[in-house]
């Protein structure tokens, strides 16, 4: 199979880069300096070119916040990128692999985790644009994995880990928030079954996270004690940071659904927090 991997730079497509270079797959990667997705002749030119039998899209613009006011580069990336990576994978005959977040849920739900079956209800823009990127999605082909992942953690600066070892180093002490809750989830699971569902012929929408929940709180008590790095952590009430996207305090989602039909056990986020430390210590 001929692999065509956007958003190279990011942590899930370094991941992949990494992955397919070990393994000798037949891939190219691009960046965004090297392809606007925004730019519908940009990509038929390049899937023209390549003429990809899988394309995983790991671009995203994912400044939460940033997205309340630099929304149009949001639902450029998000939205319209993912409409046209859709359409071209339609037009070319390509597999399209996208990610989406567990943000498109409000964070209501009381009776346990989210599951496929249930309806997003995005809070913010950053949500919504990513939203709108799953119906334009399902719009322009049928021939897809769409997975919903959370709290992505790997190798870059774009994650709550890296953030948090900076605060560390900075502040005599850290104030973190105790009432949002979701599943850190590693960028080597999400690449892993990822692969293993593209080879499986899986298609449709799917819960892609590391097993269990916690708060960023409960994350960030973890991280450090594993570091073996005393600082004093003071559980706070996310609304106090007063950011400028809302966002929801429970959106921890479900991975049954994937695990069973690919029948494999996915690691809890403390197992994979732990390797991912070990492995790439800041």
């Amino acid at each position: 199979m001929k692999f065509l991997v956007i958003g190279k730079n990011g942590q899930l497509g370094k991941e992949f880069v990494s992955i397919f270079e070990k393994t000798n797959a037949d891939f190219t990667a691009f960046g965004h300096n090297e392809l606007d997705i925004g730019n519908l002749k940009q990509v038929l030119t390049a899937f023209d070119k390549i003429k990809p039998d899988v394309v995983i899209n790991c671009a995203a613009y994912n400044l939460v916040d940033n997205a309340e006011t630099d929304y149009k580069t949001a639902y450029r990336t998000n939205a319209i990128g993912v409409k046209n990576l859709a359409y071209a994978s339609s037009l070319y005959n390509s597999f399209f692999v996208h990610y989406s977040t567990d943000y498109v849920f409000d964070g209501k739900k009381e009776t346990g985790l989210y599951t496929e079956e249930d309806t997003p209800s995005p809070l913010n823009e950053y949500a919504k644009s990513k939203y709108l990127g799953e119906l334009y999605l399902k719009e322009e082909t049928d021939n897809y994995l769409l997975f919903r992942v959370s709290w992505v953690f790997g190798r870059g600066k774009q994650n709550f880990i890296y953030k948090l070892l900076q605060w560390t180093e900075k502040n005599p002490y850290l104030k973190i928030a105790y009432d949002e809750v979701s599943v850190p989830t590693y960028t080597e699971v999400i690449a892993g079954i990822t692969i293993k569902a593209v080879e499986q012929g899986l298609k449709g929408l799917y819960h892609l996270t590391n097993s269990g929940y916690c708060s960023r709180y409960e994350l960030a008590k973890f991280v450090l004690k594993n570091l073996g790095i005393n600082k004093f952590i003071y559980p706070v009430s996310s609304d106090i940071f007063n950011l400028p996207a809302k966002r929801p305090k429970f959106s921890a989602m479900d991975n049954t659904k994937i695990s069973k039909i690919l029948n494999v056990q996915i690691p809890t986020w403390e197992e994979s927090v732990e390797k991912f430390l070990k492995s790439y210590q800041y």
